[in-house]
């Protein structure tokens, strides 16, 4: 086996351990947006919205390598959930937007999985993550193997349907969707479950 197929065995979570600069680029594409979605909801004006998504990646970077996955589901959206609570805690006591009357510490609930605002995390990350993860597929395969995949596992077609469609065998499609939720899976161990 070669060097670089044992380094497309890794997940990405594995890889950014690794230092990995595509790993981080990959990061940076799939967390920011998710990290600006969810930092509104404190009231932030954009340019502190910015300053605090940078901060966020920046304390990940830091601490990746001492991130330990546990095996449960959802470790690390929670260690990520952690530190962007806690940096926005930070920066809401050294900088409080105008107009802020709660105190910085109610954020302290949003740590307990049964919080409303927990579960919304929860669910947007699981979203967004999925969202991203197809995004960055699509851009890895051919756009008959995308297409293959998209039509059997995303809108529930027949193989032999989608084989007519594309002008493949049943065989090729099925592989194709096969390789793309291989790569998936990777990609996304121990980001998504």
């Amino acid at each position: 086996m070669s060097s670089s197929s044992l380094a497309t065995s890794f997940s990405l979570l594995d890889r950014l351990c690794e230092g990995d600069p595509e790993a981080w680029r990959r990061l940076v594409t799939l967390y920011e947006p998710l990290l600006r979605g969810w930092l509104p909801r404190a009231a932030l004006q954009p340019a502190d919205r910015d300053d605090l998504v940078q901060q966020v990646l920046a304390v990940l970077v830091r601490k990746l390598a001492a991130f330990r996955h546990n095996g449960r589901t959802g470790a690390f959206r929670a260690w990520l959930r952690g530190i962007a609570l806690h940096e926005l805690r930070n920066f809401l006591r050294r900088r409080p937007p105008a107009g802020l009357t709660a105190d910085p510490d109610v954020l302290d609930g949003v740590i307990d999985p049964a919080d409303a605002l927990a579960r919304a995390w929860d669910d947007e990350y699981t979203r967004h993550m999925v969202n991203g993860l197809l995004a960055l597929a699509e851009r890895e395969f051919s756009p008959a193997a995308w297409l293959a995949f998209r039509r059997l596992a995303l809108e529930g077609a027949a193989p032999h349907a989608v084989a007519a469609e594309l002008g493949m065998t049943v065989n090729a499609v099925t592989i194709a969707k096969c390789r793309v939720v291989a790569w998936l899976r990777r990609e996304g161990r121990g980001l998504v479950d």
